[in-house]
């Protein structure tokens, strides 16, 4: 980590290469009984693998230094799960202790998810349902924290989410581990996913919340039914064991022909210990959430590709992306960047994009590229010569 804190004069792709190594040198693969391996091989091999956004078997084929993409499955197969989300989770502290700094934070929660046309590993409670897509609305689920930050957007808290689990019990466990940052939080902003007693009841806990409500029974179009920005209290499941009470901050906008459209559109949100703010701010504070859609694109550009259906081999390829955008960030933040008054210059030709080719233009020296493909070892017919010919 010395590079990140004293940098030379000039960044390399192999500085890079490095960084990126030692952070994936941190996850375990204890590998097969009685298998013996290199697992910085196998460890150059997936990030290969992500930067380019392969499979293991396109990196193995096309380079010289790797064993086979069924050995090198083979050994990811014993990451343990618990194990591999602890220690990211540990990486995603330091490197949110890297940058972030003092003072409280806004943190996003979203899920993302990543469609999947095969059949359960081991049982269907594995596979979530979401919009269909490419023909299937099967998907492996992911929670995520995300730090909102123009300059350090930081992704600071991953966990897989089963089909046959109740969001609350995601939430549970995302909450731990953004507990353990560096960090206070100041609020958290969650799409309408997280509407559910148990979920809003546990964020509360934390922060302040602000997530879209869900428009459903005649209590809340009672609630809707206004002209005018107010703020009130909302009984979910009213009269029941698991009654809930929130505040909710009802907003009212005119549309002014976007869309075609005309007329008022009413939103509510379930915004707890956001008095301090009037409704129409506890609105512009959800919207600055739109961020996230760009985070979870990028990491989607550093995700190895794999027909496997080990949720656990797919869980280590989601962490893995998150763990380069992460460190994209911290060197283009700590180590590009030209300090400033207001704050320091971005570099705007570091796209993600560069980030990733120069990995593995390193990997590609270091693992050396096959640059050549078998022949059809029939060459030009001849009487194509004899038309060259004339």
């Amino acid at each position: 980590m010395r590079f990140l804190y004293h940098p030379d004069t000039v960044l390399t792709a192999s500085d890079l290469e490095t960084l990126a190594e030692g952070i994936l040198s941190e996850i375990p693969i204890p590998g097969v009984e009685a298998a013996v391996f290199d697992s910085g091989i196998i460890r150059q091999t997936l990030l290969h693998a992500a930067v380019g956004q392969k499979s293991v078997k396109a990196v193995t084929d096309s380079t010289r230094n790797t064993y086979s993409d069924d050995y090198t499955l083979t050994q990811l197969h014993t990451v343990p799960t618990a194990e591999l989300e602890q220690i990211v989770h540990e990486l995603f502290v330091q490197q949110a202790a890297m940058i972030l700094g003092p003072g409280p934070r806004i943190i996003c929660l979203d899920f993302v998810d990543i469609h999947y046309h095969g059949s359960p590993h081991s049982d269907a409670g594995e596979l979530c349902h979401t919009t269909p897509r490419d023909g299937t609305s099967q998907c492996h689920r992911y929670l995520a924290g995300f730090v909102l930050c123009r300059a350090k957007p930081l992704i600071v808290a991953v966990t897989p989410v089963r089909g046959d689990e109740p969001t609350s019990d995601a939430v549970e466990r995302l909450l731990d581990h953004v507990a353990a940052l560096p960090v206070e939080v100041a609020c958290l902003l969650c799409d309408r996913g997280f509407y559910d007693g148990a979920s809003i009841d546990r964020l509360r806990t934390v922060a302040p919340v602000a997530l879209p409500i869900i428009r459903r029974g005649k209590q809340m179009a009672e609630k809707l039914e206004t002209s005018i920005s107010y703020w009130t209290e909302y009984a979910m499941y009213k009269g029941s064991e698991r009654e809930l009470r929130f505040p909710l901050a009802v907003c009212v906008s005119y549309r002014q022909g976007k869309r075609g459209k005309h007329g008022l559109l009413v939103r509510a949100y379930a915004a707890c210990d956001q008095g301090d703010r009037t409704p129409k701010e506890v609105e512009a504070l959800y919207r600055k959430r739109s961020a996230i859609e760009t985070a979870f694109r990028t990491m989607r550009e550093a995700r190895a590709r794999t027909t496997t259906t080990d949720p656990n081999v797919r869980l280590l390829f989601v962490l893995v992306s998150f763990l380069l955008r992460n460190l994209w960030l911290i060197v283009r933040w700590g180590v590009l960047a030209t300090p400033r008054r207001g704050g320091r210059a971005l570099p705007a030709w570091f796209r993600f994009e560069v980030f990733r080719d120069w990995i593995s233009h390193a990997l590609d020296e270091l693992l050396e590229c096959k640059w050549e493909a078998p022949t059809n070892r029939t060459g030009i017919p001849s009487t194509y010569r004899q038309l060259d010919a004339g």
